[in-house]
């Protein structure tokens, strides 16, 4: 079984029991995921299984939208509401103010990683370093936010926060820093991934459904191709020489624009993608 696995992943769960969980459904030891989520968030979790798991490093360097809840007047040491409360505050913040905050984290904005995370600092999880009680200095750097827009509040009061951003964003240091911003403070109160790169939470499957389709001997046909990774990239069909060259490991000649392309074998089965430059084509990734 090989492909890619759209997952809808539930509140409570981390994305390595997701993992486990799918090991046990499809009876398959080669799965891994793109994009890890924390316990409290929902949504996307793109898994990857059999020999699909050689396009996880494409998956790693796309953008991810969110639908985040933002609780003005809540600081925890966590920046979201799993976390022990630092400081509780009033937090009256009109429309305009807001928006005025969250125009001044749009484009390309520094960041500092959360003690809780997975970043290591001396060879150590930070994550691990807090539970201790610890804290050490983390270096600031660069994400995206390519799309930060208020879409009213939930039933709870809680704003509503539409963010897409880049590789390495923690929403929940974005949170924080709003409310910093704001002078009243903040956390993230929710997170739901919506989007990944091409796909959609929309066409994701839960873990109740799989189970499903791998009970009636149909999980395959929920699996994606793992040609959809790249659906962007221009298609290139080799003929019998090229294929040949292709298979081998070789790098060939084609009169075509330079450019990374969806190479296919003449019966149209997906083999690689590739980088075109100067009219040699060579291999980036190998998938036959």
């Amino acid at each position: 079984m090989n492909g890619i696995l759209l997952v809808d992943k539930p509140a409570g769960w981390t994305s390595h029991d997701v993992v486990a969980k799918l090991r046990g459904i499809l009876r398959e030891r080669r799965i891994g995921h793109s994009g890890t989520l924390d316990p409290m968030a929902t949504g996307l979790l793109v898994v990857f299984v059999g020999k699909a798991t050689k396009a996880v490093e494409f998956a790693e360097a796309d953008r991810k939208r969110y639908i985040a809840g933002l609780r003005l007047g809540l600081v925890t040491d966590t920046q979201d509401t799993t976390g022990a409360a630092l400081a509780e505050r009033e937090a009256s913040v009109s429309g305009g103010q807001l928006e005025e905050a969250l125009a001044s984290f749009r484009g390309e904005i520094s960041q500092v990683p959360p003690m809780y995370s997975a970043v290591k600092v001396g060879g150590e999880r930070l994550y691990k370093i807090a539970r201790r009680g610890g804290e050490v200095e983390r270096k600031a750097r660069a994400v995206t936010i390519y799309k930060l827009e208020c879409l009213g509040r939930d039933a709870g009061g809680d704003v509503l926060l539409d963010v897409e951003c880049s590789k390495g964003t923690y929403v929940r240091t974005l949170c924080s820093d709003i409310g910093e911003k704001l002078g009243c403070g903040a956390c993230m109160s929710s997170l739901r991934r919506v989007a990944a790169g091409a796909f959609s939470v929309d066409e994701a499957h839960t873990i109740e459904q799989i189970a499903g389709l791998a009970e009636s001997g149909e999980a395959a046909g929920a699996l994606l191709p793992v040609e959809a990774m790249f659906a962007q990239r221009d298609e290139f069909v080799l003929d019998a020489r090229r294929e040949r060259d292709c298979r081998c490991g070789r790098p060939f000649d084609a009169d075509i624009p330079d450019g990374e392309y969806r190479v296919k074998s003449p019966a149209g089965e997906f083999l690689m993608l590739a980088r075109a430059e100067g009219g040699h084509v060579s291999s980036i990734k190998n998938f036959f």
